[in-house]
C-alpha cells in the first residue's frame, strides 16, 4: 500500500484526542456559521430552523444514534476475540438495519409532518404557521436516507480504533453543510427573494448534502485501506455465529445507546411543546418573545453547549472500544483506571470552559447575535446544561458497556420524568419569585440530568466496584484551578469591561479574557500536578501508538 494511505490504531488517550479534536472543530464551525445565518434569517427563521432540527435529532435517535457505538463495541469485541468473519457480517447487517430504519423515519416524517407541526405550534398565531413547520420537517427528512448508513461506517472505523478518518469525515460533513446553509439561505432570500420558510428549507437540506459527501469520503477510505480492516492479529478457531445471533446482539447493544439520545431528545421535545405556551400562559410573555426564547434554547444558546458535548463525545467514542476490550479480558484494574481517567479528562476540560462561557456570555452573545434582552441571560445559565449532559452521557455510556440495561433505562427515565413534571411548575415558581421564568425550564433540565448522572455513579461503585478515589482527588484540584481562573478573571474585570456595545470590540474582549483564563487555569493545574496525574508523564498529542 502506498505511503500516506495507511491508517493507524489509537489507544484510549490518543483516540480521545483525535476524535475530540475533530468534533471540536466541527462544533466550532457549527457556531461560527450562526453569525451570518442569524443575520440572514432572523429570530423567526431561527425558531423555525430550531423546530426542524429538534425533530430531526429526535428521529435520528431512533434511526442511527445507537448503532455506530454498538457497532464499534461489537467490532472491537470480536476483533479482540479473533472472530474476523463475524466482525465483517456485523458491518453488513449494521448497514442494512441503518438503511431500513432511515427509510422508515423518512416516510413517517413525510406523512406525519403536519401533525407534528400542530403539536409544536398549536393554535398560537403571530409566529411560524403549521404549514411552515411541516415544510421544513419534510425537507430535513431527506437526511435520513444517508446519515444512518454514514454512521455505520464511522462505527466500523472506530471499532478498529481507527479514529482519524471518521473524525475528519465529521469536519468535512460540517463544512459542506455550512456552505449550503449560508450560501443557500442567502441566495434564496437576497437573490431570488423567496420566503424565510424557503430559506430555512434550503438550510436544513444542508444536513443531507453534508452526509452524502462524508459518506463518499469514508467509502473511499475504507476501500483504500481494505488490508488494514482484513488484518488478523491472531489465529483462533472461530465459533459458528449465525446472522440471527449477530442481529440480536446489534439490537441489544444498540437499544441503550439509542435510548440515551432518545431521552436527551425528549428533554428538547418537552421544551418545544411546553416552553412557548408556558411562557405565554403563565409568565405574561407575548408569542414573539416566547418563540425567541425557545429558539435560544433549541438553537442559538444550544450551539455553545455543543462545544462542551464535543469533548464528552470524543472521550466516549474512544473509550467504548478500549473499555470493551478490558471488560472482555476482565481486567478490573484497567477498567477502573479508564473510567476514572475518562471522567477526569472530561471535567478537566469542560468545567473551566463552562464557567468561562458563562462569565463572557454578554460579550459572546453580542458578537454572534447582536444585542438582545434575553440572550446573554439564557446563555449564562444554559451552558451548565451542556456541562451536565456531557457527564450524564459519559456515565450512561459506561454503564452500557457492562450491559446493565435496566440501570440505563431506569436512570434515563427518572431524569425525563423529573423534567416533564418540573418544566411548567418551575416556570410558574420562578416567575412568582421574580426570577426570569425561562430559568425554570433550564433548572428542570439541570435537575433531570444531574439525577441520572448520580444514579449511574452509585451503580458503578456498588455493583461494579469502581473506586472514585483518584477522580475525587482530581476533581478537587480541577475545582481549585477553575476557582483560581475565576478569581483571576474577576480581577481583570476591575480594569477591563466584560462587554462592549461595539460588536467588534467584544471579539478582543473575549480573546483577552480567554488567554488570561486559560493561562491561569493551566498554570495552576500544572503546579498542583493534576495534569500529570490525568494525562501521565508523557502526553503524546501527535504520535499514534499501537496498543
Amino acid at each position: 500500500m502506498r505511503k500516506g494511505h495507511t491508517i493507524e490504531k489509537n489507544n484510549f488517550i490518543n483516540g480521545a484526542y483525535v476524535i475530540t479534536l475533530g468534533i471540536v472543530i466541527s462544533k466550532i464551525l457549527g457556531i461560527v456559521y450562526v453569525i451570518p445565518f442569524y443575520a440572514i434569517i432572523g429570530e423567526k427563521g431561527g425558531a423555525l430552523y430550531g423546530y426542524a432540527y429538534t425533530v430531526y435529532l429526535l428521529f435520528m435517535s431512533f434511526s442511527s444514534a445507537g448503532i455506530p457505538l454498538s457497532l464499534s463495541k461489537i467490532v472491537s469485541q470480536y476483533q479482540a476475540l479473533g472472530y474476523y468473519n463475524a466482525k465483517k457480517r456485523v458491518f453488513l447487517l449494521g448497514k442494512k438495519i441503518a438503511f431500513l430504519l432511515g427509510c422508515f423515519c423518512f416516510i413517517v416524517l413525510l406523512i406525519f409532518a403536519p401533525s407534528i407541526a400542530r403539536m409544536i405550534v398549536g393554535d398560537l398565531s403571530g409566529g411560524n404557521s403549521v404549514s411552515d413547520v411541516a415544510f421544513v420537517i419534510r425537507i430535513v427528512a431527506s437526511a435520513f436516507l444517508f446519515v444512518p448508513v454514514l454512521s455505520i461506517y464511522r462505527g466500523y472505523f472506530e471499532g478498529h480504533r481507527f479514529m482519524a478518518m471518521p473524525s475528519f469525515s465529521q469536519v468535512l460533513e460540517q463544512i459542506v453543510r455550512i456552505i449550503v446553509i449560508i450560501f443557500g439561505s442567502f441566495l434564496t432570500l437576497k437573490i431570488f427573494h423567496l420566503s424565510v420558510t424557503a430559506a430555512v428549507g434550503v438550510a436544513v437540506f444542508g444536513a443531507t448534502i453534508g452526509a452524502i459527501v462524508a459518506y463518499l469520503y469514508l467509502l473511499y477510505k475504507k476501500y483504500q485501506n481494505k488490508n488494514k480492516f482484513n488484518e488478523k492479529i491472531r489465529p483462533v478457531n472461530e465459533p459458528i455465529i449465525t446472522n440471527k445471533q449477530i442481529l440480536k446482539k446489534i439490537i441489544i447493544c444498540a437499544i441503550p445507546f439509542i435510548l440515551i439520545d432518545v431521552f436527551k431528545s425528549f428533554y428538547n421535545y418537552i421544551d418545544m411543546v411546553t416552553v412557548v405556551q408556558g411562557l405565554v400562559n403563565y409568565a405574561n410573555f407575548d408569542i414573539v418573545e416566547a418563540e425567541s426564547i425557545m429558539s435560544m434554547l433549541s438553537t442559538w444558546a444550544a450551539k455553545f453547549n455543543m462545544i462542551l458535548l464535543s469533548v464528552s463525545t470524543g472521550i466516549i467514542v474512544s473509550l467504548i472500544p478500549n473499555l470493551t476490550q478490558s471488560v472482555v479480558k476482565d481486567d478490573k484494574k484497567d477498567i477502573n483506571k479508564k473510567i476514572n481517567q475518562a471522567f477526569s479528562i472530561l471535567l478537566f476540560f469542560t468545567l473551566p470552559m463552562t464557567l468561562g462561557i458563562s462569565f463572557l456570555s454578554k460579550a459572546i452573545w453580542n458578537v454572534f447575535y447582536g444585542i438582545n434582552n434575553y440572550g446573554p441571560s439564557v446563555l449564562s445559565y444554559y451552558i451548565f446544561v451542556g456541562f451536565l449532559i456531557g457527564l450524564f452521557t459519559s456515565a450512561v455510556s459506561i454503564i452500557q458497556v457492562f450491559e446493565d440495561y435496566k440501570t440505563v433505562i431506569l436512570s434515563l427515565a427518572v431524569g425525563v420524568i423529573l423534567k416533564f413534571l418540573l418544566n411548567n411548575n418551575l416556570i410558574v415558581a420562578f416567575y412568582k419569585m421574580g426570577v426570569p421564568a425561562y430559568y425554570g425550564v433550564i433548572t428542570s433540565s439541570i435537575i433531570g440530568y444531574l439525577v441520572t448522572f448520580v444514579v449511574c455513579l452509585v451503580i458503578l461503585h456498588y455493583k461494579y466496584g469502581i473506586n472514585y478515589e483518584n477522580l475525587i482527588k482530581n476533581l478537587f484540584d480541577i475545582i481549585s484551578g477553575t476557582s483560581f481562573m475565576a478569581i483571576t478573571l474577576f480581577i481583570v474585570k476591575l480594569f477591563l469591561p466584560v462587554v462592549s456595545n461595539i460588536r467588534v470590540f467584544n471579539i478582543f474582549i473575549i480573546l483577552l479574557y480567554t488567554v488570561v483564563g486559560v493561562f491561569a487555569y493551566l498554570m495552576f493545574c500544572y503546579k498542583n500536578g493534576v495534569i500529570k496525574r490525568i494525562f501521565g508523564n508523557k502526553i503524546d498529542f501527535i504520535k499514534n501508538n499501537k496498543s
